[in-house]
């Protein structure tokens, strides 16, 4: 069933592990939420591609995202870094991100918020929870989050 006022927005995940973001892509399928979502494996190319540089320019192959998912540990900039650059960054500071980990320590998750997360989830362990939750987070941010129309 799809949401009454749902608009598709831009979703874009950050994380280094292929079988995590092909699942989510199959999560977010299944719970039938209206998206589109885009992948990064990295700080470095989350920040390219919010930033549209290097192989990122095209702003079509690039939209600005409405929602940011999140890994914490990833090679060359991990989650932590990239969300405090974004956080900084005029231009980006605005977009909402949701931290979603494997890692559950307390001092990561207050270091998130006090970054600027908008959301602290740690990953599901199973497929099943995975869509339960892409469903949910859909629900929230599509149906019942106002943002900012923004064409960048």
């Amino acid at each position: 069933m799809l949401y009454s006022k749902a608009k598709p927005i831009v979703i874009l995940m950050a994380d280094d592990d292929e079988d995590d973001r092909l699942l989510a892509q199959d999560a977010l399928r299944e719970s039938r939420v209206l998206n589109e979502l885009h992948c990064v494996e990295d700080g470095v190319e989350l920040l390219e591609f919010l930033r549209r540089e290097g192989k990122f320019s095209d702003k079509d192959a690039a939209p600005r995202p409405g929602l940011i998912l999140l890994d914490l540990n990833m090679p060359r900039m991990d989650g932590r870094e990239a969300l405090e650059q974004i956080k900084l960054d005029p231009e980006l500071r605005s977009i909402p991100i949701v931290i979603l980990t494997t890692s559950a320590q307390e001092e990561d998750m207050v270091k998130g918020y006090d970054l600027g997360a908008a959301s602290y989830i740690t990953k599901p362990v199973t497929f099943e929870g995975l869509v339960a939750l892409m469903s949910a987070l859909g629900k929230y941010w599509v149906e019942f989050v106002e943002l900012p129309v923004n064409n960048g």
